[in-house]
């Protein structure tokens, strides 16, 4: 069986439920595990590499009302792998090749391959279509001992977040110019590490905010996990939030309390680290509680 998949997520999960030798082709966005970045790559992107969160933001929106691809397919490169399987998206236009693309593409293709779907908004999800994934591409049984791992690690968090005598009220952003309260999972994930969501809804879209808000719902934890960024690009654009008016007074900021993440490898990418993403998370909102991760260099305090 030879497998494309056209998301990172879709990558991981592949992998996860151990099928990654089946792996031929990939995006140009996927970089985890290590050695899927040795596979063909199947797409491009139309965003410039050194733009501007901003520049990005107005790209996105712009490409999205005109119904524009953000991401294309390599036809040439595909037709030369000969996939009988593609694994994608349709929950963000954003984030992966159009839908419209990927069937004209199965038209054109040799053999005609499968598209498998994936659109989880929830950790239930994520699990409930790795279950799926494994069943569609015949190896149930490995998927299922995947997805027990990683809900005993799920149920371990949730278990300590039940000793909480107080849950700390937390935002978490998935963008900083502009504002955007993450949406999808993250709030359920908030949740789950036993803190208190005050601004993004569980099972809806991430939403763009006004710093009056963030101002108003004053939490006493800020989590940044920028989407497609890591640590460092994203402390280029925490540096913006100094210059807006009542950062300093924020009690997360005066408590030292603001932590930055690598949003591109963990919160906002629907795959198996999610629950990565969850014990981070956790440990940020109460660190007396829940232990310190072994992956805290996707995860700093703001200086």
């Amino acid at each position: 069986m030879r497998i494309v998949s056209l998301l990172p997520s879709a990558t991981e999960m592949i992998c996860e439920i151990g099928l990654g030798d089946e792996l031929c082709g990939v995006t140009h966005e996927c970089d985890y595990p290590p050695r899927v970045t040795k596979l063909p790559r199947v797409t491009t992107s139309s965003i410039p590499h050194d733009a501007t969160s901003a520049e990005i933001d107005r790209l996105v929106s712009e490409r999205t009302r005109g119904m524009i691809a953000l991401y294309s397919l390599d036809m040439k490169t595909l037709t030369e792998i000969g996939p009988d399987v593609l694994v994608t998206q349709t929950l963000c236009d954003v984030c992966a090749v159009a839908e419209s693309e990927v069937l004209t593409a199965v038209k054109l293709l040799p053999g005609h391959p499968r598209v498998i779907n994936l659109s989880p908004m929830s950790l239930g999800d994520l699990l409930g279509e790795m279950l799926q994934l494994g069943v569609s591409l015949g190896c149930s049984g490995r998927a299922r001992d995947a997805v027990a791992a990683l809900r005993v690690r799920v149920d371990a968090v949730k278990k300590r977040s039940q000793s909480m005598s107080h849950q700390p009220t937390t935002v978490l952003l998935e963008w900083i110019d502009p504002l955007f309260s993450a949406g999808h999972w993250s709030p359920e994930l908030v949740r789950f590490a036993g803190g208190k969501e005050l601004l993004g809804s569980e099972g809806t879209k991430s939403k763009r905010i006004a710093w009056s808000e963030l101002v108003q719902a004053d939490p006493e934890v800020i989590v940044v996990a920028c989407c497609g960024f890591g640590v460092e690009r994203s402390l280029v654009d925490v540096a913006l939030l100094r210059f807006y008016a009542g950062f300093d007074s924020l009690q997360a900021v005066r408590n030292k309390r603001v932590y930055i993440a690598d949003g591109s490898s963990y919160f906002n990418r629907p795959g198996p680290r999610l629950v990565d993403s969850l014990e981070l998370l956790a440990h940020a909102i109460e660190p007396n509680v829940h232990p310190l991760p072994s992956n805290l260099n996707a995860f700093i305090s703001l200086p």
